[in-house]
């Protein structure tokens, strides 16, 4: 069969096929990000200034014999430790995203569905495949949600650089959602996602910062219900600006006030947009930035208000990589979130609050 029949072939196929046939080149032709490899990286880069242990981190460490685990399909042989100070156990992946994981080897597509934004179900279905007669290695779509939060939640406690020369600056709005909540108190259920009961900005919404240099250092985070302050802002990004950085903003006080007291040099924009730039002071990258984040996160119908910095991470971290997946991507990002101490559990995630 010559090429173009090829092609014509695979024109002809439904979008599912369509969607399985290149999850199948890529698995194919991708050795490179297989799980192994990821994994021995995991271990050299934590290990880079000798081993430690994960729960009093002493220095006097033993090899303890192995444990079997699937990789790449096949049963592989990993180091497990001993700890001669607390007398503990510990392996590479102690206290991280994988910590416990019992399908290390489906991690990898797992990240791939989540750079290309697939639904948890989707990625159920695409990671499970639809031709084995054989469920007893499936993974569940609940199972996904954890992981996700999981991996999100290490990449969010990632300290981003301090901000250089300008910088801007502009709070947006979501409104405060209990999705998931099976006992909502002191009002009706919403319909995906509904509206708010007051005009304008209330305390029935959250306020997100966003802020970014001309270098693309992004900052973004759920601060708080309602209007910003200037006591938030400094608190959530304060120590990542100096009195060299010149702030452009919206035309809201408390950025003004903040900048006098910090001595810093401001120049604020209007809403009405009659005068968007002064030279190379504007506010149009931030505002791309929400218009981006805004149709991106719409897909989700909604976001439960304590899961919403994990959001904002994950949309930080697409846009870090232009949204593009690759080897490169997939490695690093999994690699990333298991360079951090995680002690996130099933139970910790599901009940968890906005802490802002």
């Amino acid at each position: 069969m010559k090429v173009r029949d090829i092609i014509k072939a695979i024109q002809e196929l439904n979008p599912g096929d369509k969607h399985r046939l290149r999850a199948y080149l890529i698995d194919s032709l991708t050795a490179s990000s297989s799980t192994g490899n990821v994994l021995d990286e995991i271990s050299e880069r934590k290990n880079k200034e000798g081993y430690h242990c994960p729960h009093c981190e002493s220095e006097h460490i033993v090899q303890n014999g192995k444990y079997t685990t699937l990789v790449d399909g096949e049963e592989v042989e990993k180091q497990r430790y001993l700890c001669k100070a607390c007398k503990k156990t510990f392996t590479d992946f102690t206290n991280t995203t994988l910590y416990r994981t019992r399908h290390l080897n489906k991690w990898v597509k797992f990240v791939e569905c989540m750079i290309d934004g697939y639904s948890l179900r989707k990625a159920a279905e695409l990671m499970n495949g639809n031709n084995s007669d054989d469920d007893s290695d499936d993974i569940s779509y609940v199972t996904l949600f954890y992981w996700r939060h999981k991996l999100l939640s290490s990449l969010n406690k990632m300290e981003i650089s301090d901000f250089q020369g300008i910088v801007e600056m502009d709070e947006t709005y979501f409104l405060y959602s209990q999705k998931g909540s099976r006992h909502i108190k002191d009002r009706e259920p919403r319909e995906r996602g509904g509206a708010a009961k007051k005009r304008g900005i209330s305390n029935e919404q959250v306020c997100v910062l966003v802020a970014r240099d001309r270098d693309k250092m992004t900052f973004s985070q759920a601060l708080g219900m309602g209007r910003l302050t200037k006591e938030q802002l400094d608190k959530a990004i304060g120590h990542k600006l100096s009195i060299k950085n010149v702030l452009c903003t919206d035309s809201w006080r408390a950025f003004k006030t903040y900048a006098a007291e910090k001595g810093m040099v401001i120049h604020q924009f209007k809403s009405d947009g009659k005068i968007r730039t002064r030279g190379i002071y504007h506010i149009q990258n931030v505002n791309s930035y929400h218009s981006r984040l805004k149709g991106w996160i719409q897909r989700f119908k909604g976001v439960a208000t304590k899961y919403l910095n994990i959001y904002l991470t994950w949309f930080q971290v697409l846009e870090a990589i232009h949204h593009q997946r690759n080897d490169v991507n997939i490695k690093d990002l999994i690699i990333k979130g298991n360079l951090i101490p995680n002690f996130e559990t099933y139970d910790t995630l599901r009940l968890s609050r906005l802490t802002m």
